[in-house]
């Protein structure tokens, strides 16, 4: 399994829209090949921060499955206009304590 982590910038006073178009885009990711989940968390300190973590089985699964689908372009359109800067997109995989 492989955590996404995407700390996003919604333009300041476009929160509600970028929150309900996150709502739409949202079915728009889980339909994709490896898709698990993903949460949306709004930063309580910081206007207009959020952040974003999807579960995918493998890397593969979002940097070439899902970013070169129809279903990103989709996701791209009802999303990325809200980003100021435009984020970036890290990946990272647990590791056993034990």
């Amino acid at each position: 399994m492989i955590l996404e982590a995407v700390m996003l910038s919604a333009k300041l006073d476009l929160e509600d829209d970028f929150e309900a178009a996150f709502q739409q885009a949202s079915n728009i990711i889980a339909s994709s090949d490896g898709y698990l989940s993903h949460e949306l968390h709004k930063c309580i300190e910081v206007k207009g921060k959020y952040l974003l973590l999807v579960k995918w089985e493998t890397l593969e699964n979002h940097r070439i499955d899902f970013r070169s689908s129809t279903q990103y372009q989709e996701w791209q359109k009802l999303l990325h206009h809200f980003y100021e800067p435009f984020p970036i997109v890290e990946h990272f995989k647990e590791i056993s304590l034990s």
